[in-house]
């Protein structure tokens, strides 16, 4: 009897689970699908009249202006500031705070403004935030309430990386692996799975979008040397993430202490130092989402410091309050820092710049389970030792820094990092700089 009763309730909580992230699959694929296709024409619109860079200023005084009157949300006595943006999702998803409903219409709006007037920005924080605002959503039903919200959260961030980059495995384990380090919640797997494939089946199938492929054109054959090369690029390619990560945080939080946190002074600050770099350049190749040039970079050389520039932008842009999110400016960064070695280390184009294209990103966002995932979807299984070690050597060299300060340390990387258990990113960088 008591058998009956446990295997009913099982079945029971793994069908709310598998309704609970169909229902945010379909919704999210659906707000994703758009998403991506506005930012495609919006981009389209910039590249054919340049002289819209000049109005990122005004699109930042409209943004500020947003997030200081419509962002700032108190709910059970807690304020919820949606300016933090994946990192109010990172501490709801531990319980500190809420995900307000209308962090994703802002996220979405803001990353459009951002997208049309030049910021250097991508689309996986607005994917993200765009997910957990859904979730949140959801959660308000009372078929659900019984459900952790960390679930909710989880499975929102799976649906919206899994429709976002095409990559539904990916985004099933991003779910849960991007909110602490070294803790994965396995109870949110099946849902996290659910959402992320209906995710991307809406978003593909039912919408029809298309998602960008980089093809590697050869795989450099097995060897020591071989290794230990991959082995000395990947060491830079966490370098580099951990370089960007320190210099968006600093840009952030010196700009909030200059303009004592009014996102408008700042944000207008940050869109007239944009439009100063690209006139001192001549090209606005670092400006928007930089597909053309990431896309180049497997195929061709790109300039030597492509990779340094588009990290400057991309630090200016979401220091100073723009909005949009950093994997796609990392993958910029990593593809065309492996374009720039590839005749030092001796090692095919298109394949270091697939490698730094996954490793910076897994060392950016402290996800090496997601970006192994993702290199094996996006590159279908080609070259997989290089990039498992890849994944593992950005991860440990990046140290303990990354995109989102919220992240909890659950288990530091190593044994050589001092690190406490629960600490976050922002406290662990604080001590370090004590």
């Amino acid at each position: 009897m008591k058998i009956g009763r446990k295997y009913r309730n099982f079945f029971l909580l793994l069908s709310q689970w598998i309704i609970l992230g169909s229902i945010i699959g379909v919704v999210v694929g659906s707000t994703i699908h758009f998403l991506l296709e506005i930012n495609d024409y919006l981009g389209e619109v910039r590249m054919k009249r340049d002289w819209l860079i000049f109005l990122l200023p005004l699109g930042g005084l409209i943004l500020g202006y947003i997030y200081m009157n419509y962002g700032k949300v108190f709910l059970n006595n807690t304020l919820n500031d949606t300016a933090k943006l994946n990192n109010l999702v990172i501490d709801a998803v531990h319980g500190k705070k809420e995900v307000p409903l209308r962090m994703g219409p802002i996220v979405y709006f803001g990353t459009f403004l951002t997208v049309l007037f030049g910021g250097s920005t991508g689309r996986e924080g607005a994917a993200v935030q765009m997910g957990a605002s859904v979730a949140a959503a959801v959660k308000k039903f009372p078929i659900f309430n019984k459900v952790e919200t960390k679930i909710f959260l989880m499975s929102g961030i799976s649906a919206g990386f899994g429709a976002a980059f095409g990559a539904p495995i990916t985004g099933a384990v991003f779910g849960m692996e991007m909110s602490a380090l070294g803790k994965l919640k396995f109870e949110a797997l099946v849902p996290c799975l659910t959402a992320s494939f209906v995710g991307h089946f809406i978003t593909t199938g039912a919408w029809g979008h298309k998602h960008e492929h980089f093809i590697i054109e050869s795989i450099p054959d097995a060897s020591v040397i071989t290794f230990l090369k991959v082995i000395l690029v990947s060491i830079l390619f966490g370098l580099l993430s951990a370089f960007y990560s320190q210099l968006r945080h600093g840009i952030e939080a010196f700009t909030e202490k200059l303009f004592n946190k009014n996102h408008m002074k700042r944000a207008f600050v940050g869109g007239i130092i944009i439009v100063g770099l690209t006139l001192v350049i001549g090209t606005q190749d670092y400006n928007g989402r930089g597909l053309e040039m990431l896309e180049q970079s497997f195929k061709e050389e790109v300039p030597p410091f492509a990779f340094l520039a588009k990290l400057i932008f991309t630090a200016v842009t979401l220091g100073t309050g723009f909005v949009g999110g950093e994997a796609l400016p990392l993958f910029f960064m990593g593809a065309t820092l492996g374009n720039t070695l590839h005749t030092i280390v001796d090692l095919p184009m298109s394949f270091l710049a697939a490698l730094g294209l996954i490793a910076a990103f897994c060392g950016g966002a402290n996800t090496p389970i997601a970006a192994f995932l993702l290199a094996m979807q996006m590159f279908d299984g080609k070259g997989l030792e290089y990039f498992f070690i890849a994944c593992i050597i950005s991860f440990l060299f990046s140290g303990h820094h990354g995109l989102w300060p919220s992240q909890k340390i659950y288990e530091p990387k190593s044994r050589l990092y001092q690190i406490p258990q629960g600490e976050t990113i922002k406290n662990a960088e604080k001590k370090k700089k004590s």
